[in-house]
Formats: C-alpha cells, sequence, structure tokens
C-alpha cells in the first residue's frame, strides 16, 4: 500500500519511524462535560419501606402511586386525590447507582418534573428529597441532600433540582433516593392530586 495517496516530493533525506498506536484515550485526560443527564424511569421506583414492593396503582396509607394507563400515556408518581384530607405526605423510593462516566466529588443534582395534577392544595404542596450513600453493608450515610422541600403547588409543573452533597461520592456508588410529596388541603370540591412526571440524574462527567 502506498504511504501517500498524491505525488510528494522530499528535498532532503527523510527518516520514516512506525509505531505501534493504542487506541483510546484515559478517561482522566477528557474533556468534562456538567450537568449531562441520567433518566431516572418512574417504573423503577418502590415502596420506601418495603423496597421489594412495586408502588401501588392507587396511592394508600403512606405511598405514592405508579399510575400509568398504557402505552398511550407516560407513566407518573401521583398521590391520590387529597382534596380536603388536611397534610398529608406520602413516599417512594429507589437505588440510583452513580455514574461510571461521573467526576469523582463534582457536581451532582437530582431533577424532578413535578406540580399538582388538575387543581392546586388551597394551602401548600411540597416536593422533598432524601439521598442516602449505601455503605454496602446494609447502613446508609447521612442525608446527602442540601436543598430543602421544593414549592410544586402549581399546575404548571416545573423542574425541581435537589443538590447532593458530591464531596465523598464516586462512580458506582449507590444512592438510596427518597422522594416525599406533602400536599395540605382543606377547601374541598375538586380533585388535588400531586404529580411526578419524570426523574434524572444530573451529573458532571467525563466520557
Amino acid at each position: 500500500m502506498a504511504l501517500f495517496d498524491f505525488p510528494v516530493r522530499f528535498s532532503k533525506a527523510v527518516q520514516f519511524i512506525w509505531a505501534n498506536v493504542t487506541p483510546g484515550m484515559p478517561r482522566a485526560n477528557l474533556l468534562q462535560d456538567n450537568l449531562q443527564p441520567f433518566t431516572i424511569p418512574l417504573t423503577e421506583f418502590v415502596v420506601w419501606d418495603a423496597m421489594h414492593t412495586n408502588l401501588p396503582g392507587t396511592s394508600a396509607t403512606d405511598d405514592l402511586a405508579l399510575v400509568s394507563n398504557g402505552i398511550t400515556d407516560s407513566p407518573t408518581i401521583q398521590t391520590s386525590d387529597l382534596d380536603s384530607a388536611g397534610a398529608t405526605t406520602r413516599y417512594a423510593s429507589r437505588l440510583c447507582p452513580v455514574p461510571a462516566e461521573y467526576v469523582a466529588g463534582e457536581t451532582l443534582i437530582v431533577r424532578f418534573h413535578a406540580g399538582m395534577k388538575t387543581n392546586a392544595a388551597d394551602n401548600t404542596a411540597t416536593l422533598d428529597l432524601q439521598a442516602y450513600k449505601s455503605d454496602e453493608e446494609e447502613g446508609v450515610s447521612a442525608d446527602l441532600c442540601t436543598t430543602a422541600a421544593i414549592d410544586i403547588n402549581n399546575t404548571v409543573m416545573i423542574d425541581a433540582d435537589f443538590t447532593v452533597t458530591p464531596d465523598d461520592l464516586s462512580p458506582g456508588d449507590l444512592l438510596l433516593l427518597r422522594i416525599a410529596v406533602a400536599v395540605n388541603d382543606a377547601a374541598g370540591g375538586a380533585p388535588v392530586i400531586g404529580i411526578v412526571g419524570s426523574a434524572k440524574l444530573l451529573c458532571d462527567v467525563k466520557g
């Protein structure tokens, strides 16, 4: 095979040195991309105090519900109708691995798209997150989420961002997440339903 596919003329002697080239580049040498999204499927959330149990289709006691009407609707996590129910909090949990591409100690945010389905509560509605790092021996860290509960009491859904303290986080770590939707309604007369439409992990990555 020809070295060049076009005419080449050298004015002086040229020495060619051949070497084997190993493809690839260490991840540490790559450029960092900040706040890249990793989708967290809502179907993977489970009952918070019985994680072997899937979320019910109808919210009950202190559990949120996974609501889906088939292939024509995107699954969502919802409270039941809390019209006139007073102060009520419902939960769901899931395990979330820190991506292999994550840069240890850099920014990590959990984002939920959330709000009220049809009507706002007459008092308050909030979304909160707790995030714990597994020690892989049945224990967990203290709560790493530094963001307070976020107001979602609006039928226009918002992106609610929760910052997780990244100091001791590394790729492959396992986070235990618990979300809490707290609704306080006493007015009566119309459905009051908290809803979470999506969840994402936003983190600084290389690769």
